[in-house]
């Protein structure tokens, strides 16, 4: 039997490796990074040494969350902040596999159609999910959503921040 896979080995590991390099030129702190398939099998998955035994569940629940959904993490976040009983309904269905905040990135061929996901944990979400969208767009293919935070670089963990 063979198999036409959608979305390839290597553009799965392009994206993991550029939005680890992204990380660092950002100096964020030690990120995890996984690719999903359309059905949600992982293709390709890397974790910086420093990032939390946490990390990989978290990067898989924004990925996994964004395929279910079909939506981008962050919209979902967006749409469903009025909604909080329907959030902790969806992480429960979803055996809380399902982890609603930015840096799960939908990714798509040329024909707009969904081929899988990325999700990534580590730092802020939206710094996160930066690097997600730039690492999609490096392999050649397109992310959901298509654009970066414009204030992704002024998200901080820091108290001394705000």
């Amino acid at each position: 039997m063979k198999l036409k896979p959608t979305l390839r080995l290597q553009d799965a590991e392009r994206i993991v490796d550029v939005a680890l390099t992204e990380g660092r030129k950002a100096d964020l702190l030690p990120l995890t990074v996984i690719v999903l398939d359309a059905g949600g099998k992982i293709i390709a998955t890397k974790s910086e040494d420093g990032s939390g035994i946490m990390r990989f569940d978290i990067a898989m629940g924004k990925a996994w969350g964004a395929l279910g959904m079909g939506i981008s993490s962050r919209l979902i976040r967006d749409r469903l902040s009025k909604r909080p009983t329907f959030v902790n309904s969806l992480g429960a269905a979803s055996g809380g596999r399902f982890v609603p905040v930015p840096g799960g990135v939908l990714i798509e061929d040329s024909e707009g159609f969904t081929i899988g996901a990325v999700g990534i944990s580590g730092d802020t979400s939206e710094k996160d999910e930066y690097c997600a969208i730039v690492g999609v767009k490096a392999a050649g293919l397109f992310s959901e959503p298509s654009e970066v935070d414009p204030e992704w670089q002024k998200s901080s963990l820091s108290d001394k921040d705000h």
